[in-house]
């Protein structure tokens, strides 16, 4: 039932209906029954024109509702779920609020989507501003927050936004013209990788993601002084080849390394003392073995030293604000468990105590220590004496201090120091002795054996000890001057540190046409050089022929030898 009114004739809201009212209104009206469908279509509305409806929703006795035509249109799209939406032309919003819900089955071919929720898909012309898409496929334009996990786009357009998992197939070169992107979990961390020591290494994956980042230490060629001790593996032993010496005060063991000692006679050293296995990568270690059980007094110290020249340590810039750190590192082995150290002295006076746990008896351990640059002290950086590092055996309290800071009192190691010398037949062995500028230890540098010994040859030199039948080892050549002394001159190596001291031991011969035996070695040198030393032979009871050629050797056996020494 349908019911025109006529407009003349008003009434109030949920107002009384009086008999003549309702009178004049029905006079008034034109009262039909028709379909809805045949109702015409209104043309123009006046926003103000009041309507009531009434509708399924209201009772018996209910007031009808009343709103205005603006209020109808307003708001015409509610939120909900639209199971099949077909939008031919823009589509604008009024005033209502909540999210407008659309089913995979709606298909939106232009238009502007302020928020768009669930499953959708997009023709080309669709702008989205917002909302979260699980599956997009080709064509789409997305406006300022599109978050899109999964799908393929063809053609994507976009000021901001996360593409969870974005499949697509570039036919060409693509540029990412402003903002900050991240390509997925990649692993690698912000940093720089490789330098002067060691080389990047990095993993990259099938997608062309770095995955994993790191160095790798270059170990092969000549890569530079880096480590400062010279024979840290100890390969060369040019006075005792592998046997055992005492460690008595001042005694040279292997080669750059000597003893340190209050106390004689209390420990040995010998290259590969006791045959154990050496670390991996090494065939050689300086080995000490305790002689006695010997109680250590508050004056005594026992040590393993090496002196390093002062030209080698002077990119250090000891004694200056800009002091390098050090690091130390080595290879320890000791039938003794616990505490152990050792000391840098150097600098007019400046001593630097250092310390290490031994964990696990008659077991190889590696240990690492940064030592911070002393901005005090006034360090050598010429031929003389740099720095000693000295390894502690064993101390009394007058020796042993605090570690870990620079200080005037003269010490080799830290308090509760395990002395090695304290147990008769106690065992302590080092290898892989390596000590470089900065604060990371790295690969122990391993350079080739002539490299190695002709280092080792700047501070010392020993012609002969030759235990071979046909080993006579030729050290000097020049003339006979009289009938009891030759002038010879011997050409060394390599230049050494400082014009050398020359020792002999055993049977050296002086030869020119007859054998005679060298006395003396007359210590006024005509001249002293440290790459050619001449000197004169003294031969005993006379014989040799003035003008005549000379040739001075040592017999063949390893206690006939002449040293060059230039130690520090």
């Amino acid at each position: 039932m349908a019911i025109k009114f006529n407009r003349s004739q008003t009434f109030s809201t949920n107002g009384t209906v009086t008999a003549a009212g309702l009178h004049n209104l029905i006079d008034g009206t034109d009262i039909y029954q028709a379909l809805i469908t045949d109702q015409p279509s209104l043309t123009a509305v006046d926003p103000a024109d009041s309507i009531l409806i009434a509708d399924a929703s209201l009772t018996a006795g209910d007031a009808p509702r009343q709103t205005t035509v603006s209020n109808l249109f307003d708001d015409a799209l509610t939120g909900g779920t639209y199971t099949n939406l077909n939008l031919t032309g823009a589509l604008t919003f009024g005033t209502a609020t909540g999210n407008r819900t659309v089913s995979t089955s709606a298909t939106i071919t232009t238009g502007t989507i302020p928020n768009l929720t669930a499953g959708t898909t997009t023709s080309t012309a669709a702008t989205i501003t917002t909302g979260t898409i699980p599956t997009l496929t080709v064509g789409t334009t997305t406006g300022t927050a599109g978050i899109f996990t999964s799908g393929t786009v063809t053609t994507l357009n976009s000021t901001t936004g996360t593409i969870g998992n974005l499949s697509t197939t570039l036919a060409g070169d693509f540029t990412i013209s402003q903002g900050t992107g991240t390509i997925g979990t990649t692993g690698a961390t912000l940093g720089t990788y490789g330098g002067a020591t060691s080389v990047p290494v990095l993993a990259i994956n099938a997608k062309g993601q770095v995955t994993s980042t790191g160095t790798a230490a270059i170990t092969s060629g000549l890569t530079g002084f880096r480590n400062r001790i010279i024979n840290g593996d100890m390969r060369i032993d040019q006075r005792n080849a592998g046997a055992s010496v005492t460690g008595n005060n001042g005694i040279y063991t292997l080669d750059r390394f000597f003893a340190y000692a209050s106390q004689n006679t209390k420990y040995s050293v010998q290259r590969n003392a006791g045959s154990v296995t050496p670390p991996s990568g090494f065939t050689n270690y300086l080995g000490v073995t305790s002689t006695s059980s010997y109680s250590v007094v508050s004056s005594d110290y026992f040590a393993i030293s090496q002196g390093i020249e002062g030209f080698n340590i002077s990119d250090f810039a000891w004694g200056t604000s800009s002091a390098k750190s050090i690091t130390l590192s080595f290879w320890v082995r000791s039938s003794l468990t616990g505490t152990f150290g050792g000391s840098v002295a150097g600098g007019g006076g400046r001593y630097y105590i250092f310390s290490y746990s031994i964990n696990s008896a008659n077991t190889w351990e590696q240990k690492t220590i940064t030592i911070a640059g002393d901005t005090s002290g006034t360090w050598a950086s010429d031929n003389t004496a740099g720095f000693y590092l000295n390894v502690c055996l064993g101390a009394g309290s007058t020796y042993l201090g605090t570690t870990g800071s620079w200080g005037t009192t003269n010490l080799f190691g830290p308090t509760g120091q395990t002395s090695v010398v304290g147990t008769n037949g106690a065992t302590f062995y080092i290898t892989g002795v390596q000590l470089e500028a900065g604060s990371t230890a790295t690969d122990f540098e391993r350079r080739p054996i002539g490299t190695e010994l002709a280092l080792c040859q700047r501070y010392f030199n020993r012609y002969g000890g030759v235990t071979s039948a046909s080993g006579y080892a030729g050290i000097a050549s020049g003339v006979i001057a009289s009938s009891t002394q030759a002038e010879v001159v011997s050409f060394l190596p390599v230049a050494m540190r400082s014009s050398p001291t020359i020792s002999f031991s055993g049977t050296i011969s002086v030869y020119d046409g007859t054998v005679k035996t060298l006395t003396s070695i007359i210590t006024t040198f005509d001249s002293s050089q440290k790459t050619a030393v001449y000197f004169s032979a003294g031969a005993s009871g006379g014989g040799l022929t003035a003008g005549r050629g000379a040739i001075l050797w040592a017999n063949n056996a390893s206690t006939n030898f002449l040293d060059f020494n230039s130690e520090l």
